[in-house]
């Protein structure tokens, strides 16, 4: 008779820790992080209490890992969009094209992040508003390579602040949306982004001569 292998502790661990990351996501649905308990978490997981500290220190280190989660793959998602040498206009494409997909498929993450990002918790609250800043930082680098040099860096990353907080805007959207409603937020955004880009091409900064 096969012995059937049994699970290492590890991996043990590792179910339970994304069986508590999943519980948060839809708990928090209804009440955002700073209504969710402890107690709750452990219940909807089918764990003592306890043995929510054997993943994380607290609610807050909970809505942490969220966040880093909910962030990680879109990071990697947009630098792919950067590879190469695309033009301007693909840039923008490929960004809202990936901007709704990956918001279409990880919706619990972007409705996470989005009551968060103005939620009750202050630590999460930051850990929201400095993902954003990283995505600003990156992006005026980006801008920074462009035949732009009448821009000052200031300049630069108040037009990446513009940009990041129309897609904040569109993903919003995304996520109150129906199917039938993506076509046109597709449009609006590219339009959006286009023009915003377009524009700052005949902007002149104060300091640039």
């Amino acid at each position: 008779m096969t012995e059937i292998p049994t699970e290492t502790r590890s991996v043990k661990k590792e179910r339970t820790r994304r069986a508590i990351l999943d519980a948060a996501l839809r708990l928090t649905e209804d009440t955002g992080l700073a209504g969710l308990s402890l107690r709750q978490v452990a219940k909807e997981v089918g764990i003592v209490p306890t043995a929510f500290y054997r993943h994380f220190a607290s609610i807050d280190e909970l809505g942490l890992a969220l966040v880093e989660e909910s962030f990680g793959s879109l990071r990697a998602m947009i630098r792919d969009v950067r590879r190469g040498d695309p033009s301007l206009s693909d840039v923008v494409d490929r960004s809202v094209d990936v901007l709704v997909e990956h918001v279409r498929e990880e919706r619990a993450h972007f409705g996470f992040i989005a009551r968060e990002r103005t939620g009750g918790s202050a630590v999460v609250r930051d850990a929201v508003r400095r993902e954003f800043q990283l995505f600003e930082r990156e992006l005026a680098t980006d801008l920074a390579r462009l035949p732009m040099d009448h821009w000052s860096s200031e300049d630069l990353r108040i037009l990446s602040n513009l940009i990041v907080g129309a897609m904040i805007t569109t993903a919003e959207e995304i996520l109150r949306a129906d199917a039938r409603d993506l076509t046109e937020i597709r449009h609006r955004a590219r339009t959006q982004l286009m023009m915003t880009i377009v524009g700052a091409v005949n902007w002149r900064s104060k300091n640039s001569g």
